[in-house]
């Protein structure tokens, strides 16, 4: 499937965006890749716009997972559990979500956004303990919440990051900084689960995919750059960005609402 060049064009730039958001704020611009899809690029399926954005979700996530990988600070069998678990629950979801007709699943996605951003403007103090191992006490735990955040995250075609961090938090009691690196090994997972799901019924636009994920890779790294230079600022960037967050919700409410 080719792309026109304007497609290619706003694909680069959305992807630019998204990227630029994930390398600042470090998490969180994945919700952003479907609006960008639908709204700015013109994919004119919802379902379309999900399958395409849940691949550009899972490449980015591997690419930051070696870079968190060689930091040290991935906690690989609590991660690797909460991930098989999940890519349970990703199918289930993303099954449903093809079910799903596009404009109401556009209005429960503009929903969730707003939650979201509700829950980025929630700051968390709790410091965990970074010795925690893989137990019989927080494997139900880890499997249940896998399952559970998977399930969403592939109802939604989204990374699912802001709720599989907490997730492993209140399993295993790891740090927050642990959790946010041994997230990416679900999101990886997730993302390629919903992909393929969504690829296999031709829900995917490979083309586009591809042009996301470059802009995503130039956004990253400007992104990053941005974030060691304004690290005094991270907190006044997070609630920026859930202001975003909110607003492209309450839009996407609104335009679902209206084509209905």
């Amino acid at each position: 499937m080719l792309a026109t060049f304007s497609e290619t064009v706003l694909g680069v730039v959305s992807g630019s965006i998204v990227g630029f958001s994930l390398g600042l704020v470090g998490g969180g611009g994945s919700i952003l890749a479907v609006p960008l899809l639908v709204y700015v690029v013109g994919v004119p399926s919802p379902h379309t716009a999900i399958g395409t954005s849940a691949i550009a979700v899972a490449v980015s996530a591997a690419a930051n997972l070696a870079r968190h990988t060689r930091s040290g600070i991935v906690m690989w069998r609590c991660a690797l559990v909460f991930a098989a678990a999940g890519v349970t629950g990703a199918l289930i979801g993303s099954s449903l979500g093809k079910l799903v007709d596009g404009q109401k699943l556009l209005v429960l996605f503009a929903v969730l956004m707003i939650v979201i951003s509700a829950v980025m403007l929630k700051r968390r103090s709790r410091e965990g303990n970074a010795e925690v191992k893989l137990t019989r006490e927080n494997l139900p735990k880890l499997a249940t919440i896998g399952v559970l955040t998977g399930a969403l995250a592939g109802f939604f075609g989204i990374g699912g990051g802001f709720l599989i961090v907490p997730g492993l938090m209140l399993a295993t009691g790891m740090p927050i900084l642990n959790a946010v690196g041994s997230s990416l090994v679900a999101v990886t997972a997730f993302g390629m689960t919903t992909a393929i799901n969504y690829g296999l019924s031709g829900l995917v636009n490979w083309t586009l995919a591809g042009i996301f994920i470059g802009g995503g890779v130039v956004g990253g790294i400007a992104g990053a750059a941005a974030a060691r230079t304004l690290a005094s600022r991270r907190g006044a960037l997070n609630i920026v960005f859930a202001i975003i967050i909110f607003c492209v919700g309450l839009y996407m409410l609104y335009e679902s609402l209206e084509r209905l």
